[in-house]
């Protein structure tokens, strides 16, 4: 990371950061579960959520850090810089929103702060069930208050877990020995493999905005992103916003080549 003598205290852009991703998130939860049951997606409801919430982010940033950056709200510095262009701030609103709009608690929202391009400290926070994920980039992992970890020793078994996308059927046929699981939130999934609760994590159709939190509680954890050949991934080359075209996988260096191993794209 950059030499940030001058820059802002870390502790005080975590502060907001934490304190902001949960005010917002619990506005988000006068919308959870309110969409129509018929049709089964209510594509109004995430919208108007989405809108609000990323208004709401927007208000807090200009209240405090008002010369910050916003990735997605117009055209982003390039160059190095020792003024306050030099932090960009990654809100995403909503992941899971099929959970969010039904009424499953599996769902959350993502924030991350970079600095000349460099990754600072994400965060996910899960309202409905109050769970947040944070890590501070080069440090430790956190599960609210608790130091988390991926798991990366023994082998794969019967009790292994791998959590996937939910058209993964589609694509590849499994080998797996463990049990393969969808809970509908790409970031929470991530999340779990970072906490030592599942040994893997498949993405497919991911994007810079998605994952820039997720990243750096992930890789702090001891984790890393892949590509389905096993190369490091590296989510720095997105940040023009391009869909993700290469499925990714989420595991300690340990697990990634034998999940891997064990699938044959379709």
């Amino acid at each position: 990371m950059p030499n940030s003598a001058n820059a802002l205290d870390i502790g005080d852009l975590s502060f907001f950061a934490l304190s902001t991703i949960q005010k917002i998130g619990q506005e988000a939860l006068q919308f959870y579960g309110k969409g129509r049951r018929r049709p089964p997606f209510d594509q109004d409801l995430v919208t108007q959520a989405e809108l609000h919430l990323n208004d709401l982010f927007q208000q807090q940033l200009g209240m405090r850090f008002a010369d910050h950056q916003i990735y997605g709200a117009g055209p982003l510095s390039e160059g190095y810089t020792h003024g306050a262009k030099r932090y960009l701030w990654i809100f995403d609103p909503l992941d899971g929103v099929d959970n969010f709009q039904i009424g499953i608690p599996i769902w959350g929202m993502s924030l991350a702060l970079y600095e000349n391009h460099w990754p600072v400290l994400g965060i996910f926070y899960m309202p409905a069930t109050n769970d947040l994920f944070r890590a501070q980039a080069g440090r430790e992992a956190y599960w609210n208050d608790r130091p988390i970890r991926t798991v990366d020793s023994g082998d794969l078994s019967q009790e292994s877990i791998v959590l996937t996308y939910s058209r993964f059927h589609q694509h590849y046929s499994c080998r797996f020995p463990g049990k393969i699981r969808c809970l509908g939130s790409t970031v929470a999934h991530a999340c779990y493999v970072a906490m030592g609760r599942a040994n893997a994590a498949i993405i497919a159709n991911g994007t810079f905005k998605d994952l820039a939190a997720v990243r750096v509680i992930v890789e702090a954890a001891g984790a890393k992103l892949y590509k389905a050949d096993g190369s490091v991934f590296f989510l720095g080359d997105y940040t023009d916003g391009r869909r993700i075209e290469d499925h990714l996988i989420i595991a300690g260096p340990r697990y990634a080549r034998p999940v891997l191993n064990c699938l044959t794209r379709l």
